[in-house]
């Protein structure tokens, strides 16, 4: 792989104008979000390579993003994924990073 057939698709925080307060809200919006910014690159979560995750309280919030994970993505074999425990987000409690592969056009 490289730098021309992948993307950088970064999703830091909710667009949607509100904030949400539960770490089970937070998580669901941001892979929502990210649903859509892989949609309009014309990816999905199968062609993610890798995950990067940023939690403020990684023990209390990993149950919760492995479960909406399953939901999200489903079953194994799951891209690479590294989980950033840090001191601070701006505003949330977690974020998500991804690397997509642009699929090659048809035709």
């Amino acid at each position: 792989m490289n730098s021309d057939d992948r993307q950088e698709c970064e999703q830091q925080r909710a667009n949607t104008g509100k904030h949400h307060d539960g770490a089970e809200d937070q998580v669901r919006q941001a892979f929502a979000n990210l649903r859509e910014v892989l949609a309009a690159a014309g990816c999905s979560f199968d062609d993610v390579v890798d995950v990067t995750t940023f939690h403020t309280k990684p023990d209390e919030q990993i149950e919760t993003v492995l479960a909406v994970r399953a939901e999200e993505i489903g079953q194994p074999p799951y891209q690479n994924w590294t989980a950033v425990g840090v001191n601070w987000l701006a505003g949330f409690d977690f974020e998500i990073k991804v690397v997509a592969r642009i699929p090659s056009p048809v035709g």
